[in-house]
């Protein structure tokens, strides 16, 4: 068995966190889980245990992240992998949506992260040691999908922020890995993971043709299994040299590599203009 490792994972009472969490559990690691309902938690992943440590948290507060952090350290003694798994879809095209509801998408999926990210890293610089697993999705690669902007611009944060950490934390033997899924048979399109926005404007056909697609033919026959996922994050997290991209589902490696292959449509195309806008000579000190 593979050396036993602590982990703290968000968002633990549903999808791919709980589904970590059992997995862990069976293979003999340590877990903290998070969610804001513990009740919800304890039922859906059991009670606290000597290898389970269920914590009530409001990803929003710093606060409420810090005490779960020193709890996981006193529990368990360590933290070895984070998986900042929290976070909700967003529908709804960028007028329809309120300033209220864009920002509260943005204050779980990016603000939460980076929240965890902070309170984490005091115990992983001192152990010169772990791995940060922030979930992304192919929505933070791709962005063309109507009525998904607001998601899809947390998802596109969330993908600067990991890797500019990478980067910082690196000289800490610290490591980090964006998770970034295609469609997978969770609940993630299920109304306790998705919000639709308030107000509707008729003229958004395409945003409401996604929508109903979403809704009524995707949910519930996405092609990822999520234990088959869970496997695969398990399996990169005890990789000595993980990458800092990890795309799960064949959908999700089809849609990166045609963003790839636009890109880099639009560099070759324009490529005239690109290069043409440095100075005719170079500067003189």
């Amino acid at each position: 068995m593979e050396k036993q490792k602590v982990w703290f994972i968000t968002g633990a009472s549903k999808g791919f966190g709980l589904e970590l969490v059992k997995q862990l559990r069976q293979q003999g690691h340590q877990v903290a889980a998070t969610s804001r309902n513990v009740a919800e938690l304890r039922q859906a992943a059991g009670p606290e245990a000597d290898d389970f440590l269920p914590l009530a948290v409001e990803l929003a507060s710093e606060a409420s992240v810090r005490e779960a952090i020193a709890a996981t350290v006193a529990q368990f003694g360590r933290i070895d992998v984070v998986a900042n798994n929290a976070g909700y879809g967003q529908l709804g095209s960028l007028e329809e949506l309120s300033d209220a509801e864009a920002r509260a998408n943005f204050e779980v999926n990016v603000f939460g992260t980076l929240n965890v990210v902070r309170q984490a890293l005091p115990q992983l610089r001192q152990q010169g040691s772990g791995h940060i697993l922030n979930f992304s999705s192919i929505a933070g690669i791709m962005g063309s999908f109507p009525g998904w902007g607001i998601y899809c611009a947390t998802k596109f944060a969330v993908e600067g922020l990991s890797e500019s950490l990478a980067a910082e934390v690196a000289p800490f033997g610290v490591k980090v890995t964006l998770v970034e899924p295609g469609y997978f048979r969770t609940n993630f399109l299920d109304s306790g993971s998705l919000r639709t926005p308030e107000n509707q404007l008729d003229a958004y056909t395409l945003v409401r043709e996604s929508e109903a697609v979403h809704l009524q033919q995707i949910r519930g026959s996405q092609p990822g299994d999520p234990v088959k996922a869970v496997a695969a994050i398990i399996a990169v997290a005890a990789a000595p040299n993980p990458p800092l991209h990890l795309l799960l589902g064949q959908d999700a490696y089809d849609m990166a590599n045609a963003k790839i292959k636009a890109l880099q449509e639009d560099m070759a195309q324009w490529k005239h203009v690109t290069v043409a806008t440095g100075f005719a000579e170079p500067a003189t000190v």
